[in-house]
């Protein structure tokens, strides 16, 4: 079947309809972005079918390849004869060096690219979770294509965060795939299956756990094996986990028998304040700030049994609801000119006003 319709000025073309290319393809119709997908191996609706790769490619603005990681070279090839100057390709992977290595051996300057990478899965766009997240790394020999991305990406309703390949990739191999590394080692050993009740630090993981099985549990191999940092990470993680194994033990006792255990653990998990002095030393700012809050709060309150005690003098009521209004309509205004969130702030006010009414009144 060949795809006759003309593609509209912004329409997609997507490569690849598996479960996260079809998820995209609905959040592209949402967003009224035009799209039409190719991928002989899924069943694309007839609405959206491409009959080929060249029906794919011809006149869209944007080509997406939502192919895994290992197939993205040989799909570049493919495709390239059918691409003009005039559109920009970009990926949706969940590593972004080797692609980015891809784009540029395969397309260079001819053709504009860019990486993305969505933060999102099927299971988060079907339980319309929010805020719906991308990395886009730009492409310095294309240094115009990331704002259009961008652009499309933000239509669709996502908050966009740029960064390079090889810093996203870091930063992956830290989160992304040491969570499905940890998943991965849980559920082979069969912590906490089907258990009657857990403790809220565990259902925590139990959801990243379940997010990892139902979301892209396929995702394991190419994730530990296509980040260049992912190995590093596991090792280090392996390794922690190893000395906290130790410690524990020679904090029971040299046999593990929990003899001559120290009367305050040893082994104990570190603050965020003490691995960072700065963040340190902002709560303690902090903290300091909200000391002089709950003074100012103090002051307040005698000010409030001052007017309680004018009110009963003349017999007013203790709730004055002009007066609150008046109150709130200075305080946006104050907000404002300080450039405090106005919303945040009115509620803060809605819980001293509450205050001060059951001071008024007792």
């Amino acid at each position: 079947m060949r795809y006759s319709v003309p593609m509209p000025g912004d329409g997609v073309a997507l490569l690849g309809y598996g479960r996260f290319g079809r998820s995209l393809g609905q959040l592209l119709a949402d967003g009224g972005v035009a799209h039409r997908a190719y991928d002989p191996q899924a069943d694309v609706p007839a609405e959206y079918r491409a009959g080929s790769l060249q029906d794919l490619a011809k006149g869209a603005t944007f080509v997406v390849l939502a192919v895994p990681v290992p197939r993205m070279r040989a799909a570049l090839v493919d495709l390239r004869p059918y691409l003009d100057p005039s559109q920009i390709v970009l990926d949706v992977g969940s590593v972004k060096v080797r692609p980015a290595a891809d784009f540029a051996e395969v397309l260079g300057r001819a053709i504009p690219w860019c990486g993305s990478h969505p933060l999102f899965g099927p299971l988060s766009l079907a339980l319309a979770e929010r805020p719906l997240r991308v990395v886009v790394c730009p492409s310095p020999l294309h240094p115009t294509a990331a704002a259009r991305v961008r652009s499309l990406y933000e239509r669709v309703g996502c908050e966009v965060i740029e960064q390079t390949p090889e810093g996203h990739d870091r930063v992956m191999a830290h989160t992304h795939a040491l969570t499905f590394f940890i998943a991965k080692g849980m559920i082979d050993a069969g912590a906490g299956m089907e258990v009657p009740f857990a403790p809220p630090s565990f259902q925590a993981i139990a959801r990243a756990i379940e997010t990892v099985r139902s979301d892209a549990g396929h995702l394991f191999a190419a994730i530990a094996h296509e980040n260049p940092f992912a190995a590093e990470a596991r090792k280090q993680l392996v390794q922690a986990l190893a000395a906290v194994d130790r410690a524990l033990d020679a904090e029971a006792g040299d046999d593990g028998a929990g003899a001559a255990a120290p009367s305050a653990p040893q082994v104990t998990i570190q603050d965020l304040g003490e691995r960072s002095p700065e963040l340190r030393q902002t709560r303690d700012h902090i903290d300091a700030v909200d000391r002089e809050i709950v003074r100012l709060l103090g002051r307040r309150s005698q000010l409030v049994e001052r007017a309680a005690r004018a009110k009963a003098a003349i017999g007013a009521p203790v709730l004055d609801g002009a007066r609150e209004a008046e109150m709130a309509a200075a305080r946006r205004q104050w907000a404002a000119e300080s450039k405090v969130d106005a919303d945040g702030l009115n509620d803060v006010f809605r819980a001293i006003l509450t205050m001060s009414r059951r001071a008024q009144r007792t």
